[in-house]
């Protein structure tokens, strides 16, 4: 009973450890800079720097089927798997365009420009410059499923419609943290506004 106790208390010990070191090494991952306009009761509107991003679209409009594939496709290319066997560091957060099919993206590191980098080994992977825009985002915690992202988007929807704000009715996924990482988890979904001006 003593020793069953001691290696629980053990085993405990270690994951918190293992977490704490996993949430730093999150916490210093390059993140797609923004600044913060302004913060309602369910969401927060930001202002996203421009920036390019390493996609693959696939077939399915599920997340559950798609996050997998897609991310094997894009961490393969980061990796190494591309002409010049490169690797290029993870940045975060995943995007996920949810729609009749299914976009991944990786935001590529600051200091690349599109001359720069390596041609990926898949063809399925096209690059793409975004423009400063402005977005209006809801945040949950725990592990993303289509329940919880339709919900929130459905939540999103209707606090915008509330505040008279309008969007572009496309809507994605941001996810913040990797697989193992059990703490502290961050999703969110976004969508684009139009016309939107600060006060």
């Amino acid at each position: 009973m003593k020793t069953t106790l001691i290696i629980s208390l053990t085993l405990l010990v270690v994951m918190i450890i293992t977490q704490a070191f996993v949430s730093k090494s999150t916490k210093k991952t390059e993140q797609h800079a923004y600044k913060v306009l302004k913060v309602y009761e369910q969401f927060e509107i930001r202002k996203y720097q421009p920036a390019i991003f390493s996609s693959v679209k696939l077939a399915s409009k599920s997340y559950k089927e798609s996050s997998g594939a897609g991310f094997r496709v894009l961490a393969g290319y980061i990796f190494g798997d591309n002409k010049k066997s490169e690797k290029i560091a993870m940045t975060t957060p995943v995007v996920m365009e949810l729609g009749d099919s299914t976009k991944m993206s990786f935001m590529v590191p600051k200091g690349y420009t599109l001359e720069q980098l390596p041609q990926p080994s898949n063809s399925n992977i096209v690059f793409e410059k975004q423009d400063e825009k402005i977005i209006a985002a809801i945040r949950f915690d725990g592990w993303a499923s289509d329940e919880k992202i339709k919900h929130y988007a459905t939540l999103l929807i209707e606090a915008l419609a509330k505040e008279g704000i309008q969007h572009n009715s496309k809507f994605s996924y941001l996810g913040y943290n990797p697989p193992y990482e059990l703490i502290n988890r961050r999703n969110e979904v976004v969508v684009e506004l139009m016309n939107f001006k600060s006060q």
